[in-house]
């Protein structure tokens, strides 16, 4: 909301109450005007008081279409406010002008026209206060009726129809090639629906878009009915929970009926799993009015009415906490599972994000995709616009792959803390870790490839080193992919000890994630001495807490002999770092002091120290360098 719609909206507001004090004032005014005092005086005193010389104010005024005179005045004595007022018939007034001539003390003599013949000043004076009366009054009638019009209103649907400003189309849909051949049939449906009818087909009632966070689920939605060209109606699942029981129901079934006044037609609700969680669940026992509105979102789905013509899109990236009933036949029949891109679709994502950016001559989106594995759709939108921002930061007339670079950090870490000081020591340290991740990548044939070291903090970590596949492929990894994580984590402590004779607590996130994996190995994928059993789900407790309800079918003894191999698996990944980093301590050196000295190298910078040659800085990155070092008055302060 902008400033000048802010003005409006408090001019309105207190534009009944200026109203009412100039009505209040108004009113006040003719009370004091009428609070002056009129002596009434006949023809008959008037003429004495005129023959004995007491009038010293006179004025004459006709009363029109009669021959009636109104004369007023004041007489000696009177007070301030005091004042005298006659009537006089027209053939009297001829004897009292004749006596107002010849009487001197008069001082101040008129004849005015009458009051009535002015009829502006008849309206102000007569009907402006009864019309503003009138306007107060329905203005706060208005306002009573308002409040009432907004509580019969709370149990109404809070679905939105999206306007023509918001169609979409599959062309603004990049990538989810299969996904969309997945809803191909619903577009034809709503296009043609006698076609499956004449097959005796019945089209899906629901479809549950299934999927992580930022993958394009409601833009597929908004895809689908923009090609389908019916009306969209769209709604959150929170937006049906409500504290008082049979609010959300009553919300289901207003929006329903909403739908049938436009079928055919869409609704989506996104975050589905906000209402539709299991029944029955949880410490405390089910929420009472989720469940009412769960209740009757099935029963409107699939129940004794008919819903001819309309189709349920919803969206969630926690389809098992859903309710069974839910996921039926019959109500969301099918279920379309929108996952991360791959390489080509990342490309054409990033192409439709890069359509309103000036790139520069250095940026290849087919080269950047295959640097941004595991990014969702909103990832690569993220780190676009991260790009451009650096740029106009940095006064540039275009995105380069240094700002890509940058905003690629920053998404994944956050942004580079540049003015932290850092002692030689500290820095020595965090190089020498980062080179012992990076020798293992390097010199492991099953551990990820190398692509960039760097020890300028960013986030919570000291520095860090960045592995990337070396192809991409399903998420699928073999033992030895695992042992080779396992390696590559532990290679930075391992690192520590052999070349500074102490260790830091830089290691503890690689611990952690170490531990996980040889776990997982051990009690999940039956990579261990223990068999191909699997001892704990991987799902978690999402209504008891995260391990709260994690189930365990071990006894005590194999909860030991996990623990066991978990550690066994950890110590053998331990002595092959030890080994491959003893085999490379020069390599290590290597890597450390082009650290220290550049603070960040590339891979291509990495493939030269490998190979035995002096790393060439560019033009351009003695510019990175030198921005990156802090500025004089950071020294001293």
């Amino acid at each position: 909301m902008n400033v000048k719609t802010r003005k409006n909206d408090s001019f309105k507001n207190f534009l009944p109450y200026m109203i009412l004090l100039g009505v209040i004032l108004l009113v006040f005014g003719i009370l004091g005007f009428q609070s002056n005092k009129v002596n009434e005086l006949t023809t008959g005193e008037l003429i004495a008081e005129l023959k004995k010389d007491a009038v010293t104010e006179i004025v004459v005024m006709p009363k029109s279409n009669e021959s009636i005179y109104y004369l007023t005045g004041k007489l000696e004595g009177y007070k301030e406010n005091e004042s005298f007022s006659t009537k006089v018939i027209g053939s009297e007034l001829e004897n009292i002008l004749l006596l107002i001539e010849n009487n001197e003390k008069i001082t101040s003599y008129k004849t005015e026209s009458d009051p009535g013949e002015n009829i502006f000043l008849y309206i102000l004076v007569n009907i402006l206060p009864l019309v503003l009366s009138v306007v107060v009054i329905y203005i706060l009638i208005s306002r009573v009726a308002n409040m009432n019009k907004g509580s019969m209103d709370f149990a109404r649907s809070k679905a939105r129809l999206s306007n023509d400003n918001e169609k979409k189309s599959f062309k603004d849909v990049a990538g989810l090639k299969e996904e969309k051949e997945e809803v191909e049939e619903l577009i034809d449906f709503l296009k043609n629906p006698k076609k499956f009818e004449k097959m005796g087909a019945r089209i899906p009632k629901g479809v549950l878009l299934v999927g992580p966070p930022g993958t394009g689920k409601t833009l597929l939605a908004k895809a689908i009915a923009g090609e389908a060209n019916v009306p969209f109606f769209f709604i959150s699942g929170s937006d049906f929970v409500e504290l008082y029981v049979g609010v959300g129901a009553s919300r289901v079934r207003d929006m329903f009926k909403e739908a049938k006044r436009n079928a055919p037609c869409l609704i989506f609700i996104d975050e589905i799993d906000a209402v539709g969680r299991q029944r029955g669940t949880g410490l405390g026992g089910g929420h009472d009015e989720r469940e009412q509105t769960l209740n009757q979102l099935l029963t409107e789905m699939d129940g004794f009415g008919e819903n001819e013509g309309i189709i349920i899109i919803a969206a969630t990236n926690r389809p098992d906490v859903l309710d069974p009933a839910l996921l039926r036949p019959g109500r969301f029949d099918r279920q379309v599972t929108v996952s991360l891109p791959d390489s080509k679709e990342r490309e054409q994502i990033l192409a439709v994000h890069a359509k309103n950016k000036i790139l520069a001559s250095d940026v290849n989106l087919s080269n950047l995709s295959l640097r941004t594995p595991g990014f969702s759709g909103a990832d690569l939108e993220n780190l676009l616009n991260e790009a451009a921002l650096l740029a106009v930061r940095r006064n540039k007339n275009a995105i380069t792959m240094d700002e890509i670079d940058e905003a690629t950090d920053r998404v994944l870490l956050g942004p580079a803390k540049t003015t932290r000081k850092i002692t030689d020591k500290e820095k020595r340290l965090v190089s020498i870790h980062e080179a012992g991740h990076a020798v293992i990548g390097l010199k492991l044939k099953d551990a990820q490839e190398v692509h960039k070291i760097t020890i300028i903090p960013r986030g919570m970590a000291g520095g860090y080193t960045m592995m990337l596949p070396k192809e991409e492929k399903m998420a699928v990894l073999t033992k030895n992919e695992l042992l080779s994580q396992i390696t590559g984590l532990l290679g930075g402590r391992v690192s520590e000890e052999m070349f500074l004779k102490e260790i830091s607590t830089g290691a503890s996130d690689d611990f952690k994630k170490a531990t996980r994996i040889a776990r997982s190995m051990v009690t999940e994928y039956g990579m261990s001495d223990l068999g191909p059993v699997q001892y704990e789900e991987k799902s978690e407790g999402v209504f008891l807490g995260r391990d709260y309800s994690k189930s365990k079918n071990f006894s005590d003894q194999v909860a030991l002999e996990i623990d066991q191999q978990t550690r066994a698996i950890i110590e053998g990944c331990y002595k092959d770092a030890k080994k491959i980093i003893g085999d490379n301590k020069d390599l290590i050196m290597k890597l450390s002091d082009a650290l220290m000295k550049y603070e960040t190298i590339t891979k291509e910078q990495i493939e030269v120290i490998v190979n035995g040659g002096e790393i060439d800085t560019t033009p351009e990155e003695k510019k990175t360098s030198e921005r990156r070092k802090p500025k004089a008055e950071d020294k001293e302060n």
